[in-house]
């Protein structure tokens, strides 16, 4: 078996992705208003404070940010969303990070971010674990890669490349941040002849 790793997305393919995705957010909600990003740990995070940071460049203004831990929430623990105990308790642990001044999620416009959208199992996780947090008036997606092969009815707004592949490769996204660099891979693993 051979892997095959290709670069997709460079630094400079990331950065305008980014900076589109932060335009089409800006337009479809004509501006910040009411609006917090909302990033899934751990590289959807990066994503929500670069994303927030070309808003205010753009805008002139702060858009509040914050991260999103769905550890608790995941249906593929052992355990999972059957363990009522757990679920209780993942809510006490306080699975979502806010500035203070930005006052929680009711009735905001919530964006939340992920690095690659796969089957929509993490995205449902994130959408279960910000229902328990408050009520926010929408929900909208954003992600860096969308690789298809849903296994649930969830579509992203918000898209940096579409990226169409087989159940048999994967997409890896390295940030800055996290990993040293900013990259996204899609791996390949062949026979070899």
């Amino acid at each position: 078996m051979v892997t095959e790793k290709n670069v997709i997305m460079d630094e400079t393919a990331i950065r305008r992705a980014l900076s589109r995705i932060a335009h089409e957010i800006l337009e479809k909600n004509k501006g910040i208003e009411n609006c917090i990003l909302i990033g899934i740990r751990t590289r959807g995070v990066y994503l929500a404070q670069r994303i927030a940071e070309r808003i205010r460049e753009i805008e002139g203004a702060a858009v509040s940010w914050g991260e999103l831990d769905i550890t608790h929430y995941r249906d593929d623990r052992v355990g999972g969303k059957d363990n009522r105990d757990e679920m209780e308790q993942a809510v006490l642990n306080s699975t979502l990070a806010l500035p203070p001044e930005c006052g929680g999620i009711r009735d905001k416009k919530v964006i939340l971010f992920d690095d690659v959208l796969y089957t929509g199992r993490t995205i449902r996780a994130a959408m279960d674990a910000l229902m328990d947090c408050g009520r926010p008036r929408m929900i909208q997606l954003a992600v860096l890669a969308d690789r298809g092969h849903r296994e649930l009815p969830i579509r992203p707004d918000y898209i940096g490349k579409n990226v169409p592949t087989s159940r048999h490769e994967q997409i890896e996204v390295s940030l800055t941040e996290f990993d040293g660099k900013d990259e996204v891979y899609i791996i390949s693993n062949r026979e070899e002849r």
